[in-house]
């Protein structure tokens, strides 16, 4: 880069601070845009961090978004522990067999487990009825009794079964082991914004 000094003692320049190649040679003009720039990029990150967020004041009137999770297969979630994994339940009615897909706290995700089965002890109005859960192993995504995500139960009773309460005896997930988890089919027992 040619200095400044040597373009104005050659006479070169637009008389506006810069050279014909648009450089800057003209020390108050480079100051006044080096100014420019900070402020300009000053602007730029109040503008990037200031949008979108709320002061306390503007979140004070509103009420807490609801804490809430999808079952994929539009069953009953079951939660385990303080929602670290759930149990979905998806009953089929017409063959009456319910299925039961272990997922973890979001219910986005499959867990596998090592479980072979577990068991699920319902009160209906004719006495207690023991569902066993069967692991289900599947070529596809190379799950295996002993290492599933997906179990399943068979009652004649499911047939007409709308509605029931029940606990869940016990299942391991990755090392915590869940025991008596209370819930009721079809409503689950998820009591977030309850």
């Amino acid at each position: 880069m040619v200095e400044g000094k040597n373009l104005e003692q050659r006479g070169v320049g637009n008389g506006a601070g810069f050279s014909r190649r648009g450089l800057v040679y003209d020390p108050a003009v480079k100051r006044r845009l080096k100014w420019i720039g900070i402020c300009a990029g000053g602007l730029v990150l109040l503008v990037l961090c200031g949008c979108g967020k709320e002061t306390a004041l503007e979140q004070k009137g509103k009420t807490p978004a609801k804490h809430e999770h999808k079952p994929p297969h539009g069953g009953t979630p079951v939660v385990l522990g303080h929602e670290e994994y759930h149990v979905e339940l998806v009953l089929e009615a017409a063959t009456g067999t319910m299925q039961a897909y272990v997922m973890n706290g979001e219910l986005e995700e499959f867990v596998r487990v090592s479980a072979p089965s577990f068991e699920v002890a319902a009160q209906r109005a004719g006495g207690e009825e023991t569902l066993v859960f069967k692991a289900v192993p599947n070529r596809a995504t190379g799950e295996t009794v002993g290492d599933t995500s997906f179990f399943t139960a068979q009652a004649e009773w499911l047939k007409t079964a709308k509605t029931f309460d029940a606990v869940l005896k016990e299942l391991k997930v990755q090392g915590s082991v869940y025991q008596n988890v209370a819930f009721n089919f079809p409503k689950g027992n998820d009591t977030d914004g309850k």
